[in-house]
């Protein structure tokens, strides 16, 4: 019997001392599940409470610091990202057949404020941001450059619908763990731009006749818009 009992009180005290997951990570991976009941002395209860107490006064909230890191990391990719959208919105506004021009002029417009606002954040949360494209977009873009007709249509519907699939991802998951309120606030106001976006590429490659591929898994970043 002492045996056991020491048992459970190391298994409850390894599981104390664990950081915690969001909530949204643990029904992604679906790797970890609650553990049954411990049977457990009220000393030995009261003892591993003050333990616990202890390392939080003394370390912090467990994922606090490390979550802040990955939330500047995505303001400046999420940044990066929708200057790439107005960039390439531009270039499709100009070369673009009709369907293909209107939705180019309303990225360019959407994304412009966007990039803005998210800036404004960025700067509350002292996050310098990138003024150029990603060598994605930039290869992306000189792709697009040597095209015309309906080859460029299809090359941006495609790439345009690729990236909000993944940035519609990203802008989701970190909407559920963004320890910025602020940041939290304007990644779902994004979100629902995103989605609105993904639903004008459909309609305007429907109208272009441009069959479009089926939406992929997204990269499993952490959080972070990517092109």
């Amino acid at each position: 019997m002492k045996i056991k009992a020491v048992g459970a009180v190391l298994v409850v005290g390894a599981a104390a001392m664990m950081p915690r997951m969001g909530v949204t990570q643990m029904d992604q991976n679906n790797t970890m599940q609650a553990p049954g009941p411990q049977s457990v002395s009220p000393q030995n209860a009261n003892a591993q409470g003050t333990q616990t107490t202890s390392m939080r006064d003394s370390l912090g909230a467990p994922g606090q610091n490390g979550q802040a890191i990955l939330d500047k990391q995505f303001v400046r990719t999420a940044v990066e990202a929708s200057l790439g959208d107005v960039k390439l919105g531009a270039l499709a506004a100009a070369k673009g057949g009709p369907q293909v021009k209107e939705l180019g002029q309303k990225m360019v417009d959407d994304h412009t404020q966007m990039g803005k606002d998210l800036g404004n954040v960025a700067d509350s949360m002292g996050v310098m941001v990138p003024k150029k494209l990603s060598k994605e977009d930039q290869a992306e873009y000189d792709k697009l450059n040597g095209l015309s007709g309906k080859d460029f249509d299809t090359e941006y519907l495609t790439y345009v619908a690729k990236a909000h699939w993944q940035q519609a991802h990203d802008f989701r998951m970190e909407s559920s763990i963004a320890v910025e309120s602020e940041l939290q606030s304007e990644v779902l106001k994004d979100l629902g731009v995103m989605r609105e976006h993904l639903g004008l590429i459909a309609k305007t490659a429907n109208e272009a006749g441009v069959p479009l591929p089926r939406p992929q898994r997204p990269n499993a970043t952490s959080a972070s818009a990517a092109h």
